[in-house]
């Protein structure tokens, strides 16, 4: 009897390790789309009524797919079209339930040949298989300095590497 509750334990453990991937395996999809610039891909994977803050403590939310379509478009004229041009990253992430946490550097090179590199921290919320809302914690002013031609400072540069 010991042996039969050790083997369903085990499976349930193998099955949550499995679903608590789900989440990630999405998000992560939605990252290597956005590497091809797959903006429609993107968009298939975020609800109609998605609340997406892309600097949550710098500028107010986009709300709506149509906001977030117009950012894309927006944000994307800025990235280099050569191949590799985006080279965005999960460092470490974590999730439970519909809720997916990660920590990760966005990285990409504009369209003058500068590269930008953003450390952050997001948190995704999940209904069904669409993003419903994001968070995103980045320092914009890292950002806009590396826009204007300052290096990224070297405890950046540490964060971003590793």
């Amino acid at each position: 009897m010991k042996f039969f509750a050790a083997a369903i334990a085990l499976l349930m453990a193998t099955s949550a390790g499995a679903q608590d991937m789900k989440r990630y395996e999405q998000f992560k999809a939605v990252i290597d789309a956005w590497g091809k610039k797959d903006k429609a891909f993107v968009l298939s994977k975020m609800d109609d009524d998605i609340v997406w803050h892309m600097a949550a403590t710098a500028k107010p939310p986009l709300m709506g797919k149509a906001a977030a379509s117009k950012f894309l478009d927006a944000f994307g004229a800025n990235i280099s079209d050569k191949p590799g041009s985006v080279r965005w990253r999960i460092i470490h992430h974590s999730e439970t339930a519909d809720r997916l946490f990660v920590e990760g550097v966005d990285e990409y090179d504009d369209v003058s040949g500068k590269t930008i590199t953003a450390p952050y921290v997001g948190v995704i919320e999940f209904k069904g298989d669409l993003i419903t809302g994001w968070r995103d914690y980045v320092d914009y002013g890292t950002i806009d300095r590396q826009r204007l031609g300052e290096p990224l400072p070297a405890h950046v540069k540490a964060l971003a590497e590793r």
